[in-house]
């Protein structure tokens, strides 16, 4: 017996069914010449496999994939896709042959990521990351949009993820996809360059060096509302870090373009728009300057009145941070109404939407005596002394205490004003208060001390005369002591009482002086 009749012989199959015998039947090749044939399985009556069977397979693929993006959009899915090895089994779909296959299990896999950092660093332990990537410029829009949401997921969480993206070369890719016609594509890509920009100057830096920022600058131009929103708020991102990034979305034209759309109706698209700018003009004079040449005044002053308090905040931060620079740049700001603005925005809102219009105040009546008093014309006291008053957020307080020595620090009648509006006694109370945190104690201490070397008028300080400590009784008993109008019968009174309050090193200051 040949060894073929052996084999199927314990095979109990022949070449070809039997009698009795259905379905499949095992062919045999045998030899290695060139009439051999390799070992197959074939059906006698259909040499191939059916088209169901591959028409199953791809169903199949394409139903996991959705039912897996599906159940990564409920977060109480998430730790059972987790345990499963989600990410592992998503990973050769991505490079499925049917494209919304590919775009399904990025979208998947963008959830999932965007969800913790632990299934972000999943991801990329995986090495999901080049084959995301590798065919992005010849993919379809839709899988461009889940690629760019998958980076942005994984960017978002820390700079080591973002810095991994970086080193998978996607900012090439991300760039390309800048340049598609789809704006969805584009929108897409903007936003995974801000959440890569936004942790450090390298990462904004790389973004820079792969040639991002002309690209935003063209996107902000695009007439789709949530695209331009996305471009400036990367935009914003980038410039944040440092004087020289900024430079770089200067140079690229930026300025012009977002003081365009400050008047934009779009509440959303205003906050990042002022955003942008403020990140510009923190960081030098000659920034702030070159964004005041964009004439955004009066119009940015309009947003102190936008329904949208974000509108409000940011808008308040632009001037904060061109306010803060010289004497000069101030001086514009008061000459277009921007003090009365911001001293009615401080009135009309709450909260820490108060706190930049606050510090606002601070910076111009720190320049000079002349713009202090332009403060204090305009009526920005009581709004400040209300501050002090109605806020729960120490740092709140803390920025009101020394916007209000800044006002009272330059003179006699500087000092004054302040004075009559019953600020001392809260400040004292601020400060005495064993609540009140350190930095607003400080705060609180170094106002009364700005204010109390300037004041003369006396009856503004009597009330602090049986509360106030030893560190700060020496800076009214030194006022009175330069009283010549003070009767002796009362300077007795109040130096006797200041043997009391005082001590003796304290005392002897005091007395000397006199």
């Amino acid at each position: 017996m040949s060894q073929r009749q052996v084999l199927q012989g314990r095979l109990g199959r022949g070449p070809g069914p039997g009698p009795g015998q259905r379905g499949w039947g095992w062919g045999w090749g045998w030899g290695s010449g060139a009439g051999a044939r390799p070992l197959t399985r074939r059906s006698p009556a259909d040499p191939a496999l059916p088209p169901a069977v591959f028409e199953q397979y791809q169903r199949a693929r394409s139903q996991f994939a959705q039912a897996v993006a599906d159940f990564a959009a409920r977060p109480q899915s998430i730790d059972t896709l987790r345990s499963a090895g989600v990410v592992c089994l998503l990973r050769p779909l991505l490079l499925d042959v049917v494209p919304s296959i590919r775009q399904t299990a990025a979208l998947a896999l963008g959830r999932l990521a965007d969800y913790d950092v632990e299934l972000a660093e999943a991801v990329v332990k995986a090495g999901i990351l080049p084959q995301l990537i590798c065919s992005l410029p010849e993919e379809n829009r839709y899988y461009k949009k889940a690629a760019a949401f998958v980076l942005r997921a994984i960017a978002k969480h820390s700079p080591q993820l973002a810095q991994a993206i970086v080193q998978s070369g996607a900012l090439g890719m991300l760039v390309i996809c800048l340049e598609d016609f789809d704006p969805g594509v584009k929108e897409g890509a903007s936003w995974a360059f801000g959440y890569i920009a936004r942790h450090n100057p390298e990462l904004s830096q790389a973004v820079v060096d792969a040639g991002a920022v002309p690209l935003l600058v063209l996107c902000i131009q695009e007439p789709e509302i949530a695209l331009k929103r996305i471009a400036a708020s990367t935009l914003s991102d980038i410039s944040k870090h440092s004087p020289e990034l900024a430079q770089t979305v200067v140079a690229a034209g930026a300025i012009a373009y977002l003081a365009q759309m400050i008047p934009n109706p779009d509440a959303k698209l205003k906050r990042q728009v002022l955003s942008a700018l403020s990140q510009i003009a923190k960081h030098s004079v000659d920034l702030a300057e070159l964004v005041v040449e964009a004439e955004i005044f009066p119009v940015v002053l309009t947003c102190l009145k936008d329904s949208d308090e974000y509108v409000k905040k940011n808008g308040a931060t632009l001037i904060r941070e061109i306010a803060k620079h010289t004497p000069e740049l101030s001086q514009l700001i008061v000459n277009s109404g921007g003090v009365a603005a911001v001293i009615d925005c401080i009135g009309s809102c709450r909260g820490t939407v108060r706190l930049p219009g606050i510090m606002t105040l601070g910076y111009v009546a720190a320049h000079s005596e002349n713009l202090s008093m332009a403060v204090i014309v305009s009526k920005g006291i009581p709004p400040l002394c209300v501050c002090l008053i109605e806020e729960h957020e120490d740092h709140i307080k803390a920025a009101a205490a020394w916007a209000l020595g800044q006002i009272g620090r330059h003179t006699a009648e500087h000092a004054r004003h302040v004075a009559v509006a019953n600020v001392l006694p809260t400040l004292l109370d601020i400060f005495v208060d064993t609540c009140s945190s350190e930095d607003l104690k400080v705060k609180a201490k170094k106002a009364l001390k700005n204010i109390l070397q300037k004041c003369t008028y006396l009856p503004a300080l009597e009330p602090l005369l049986h509360e106030a400590p030893p560190s700060i009784m020496k800076y009214i008993i030194g006022q009175y002591s330069k009283d010549p109008q003070a009767s002796p019968s009362k300077t007795v009174w109040i130096l006797f009482f200041c043997l009391i309050q005082l001590d003796t090193v304290s005392f002897g200051i005091c007395h000397n002086s006199s």
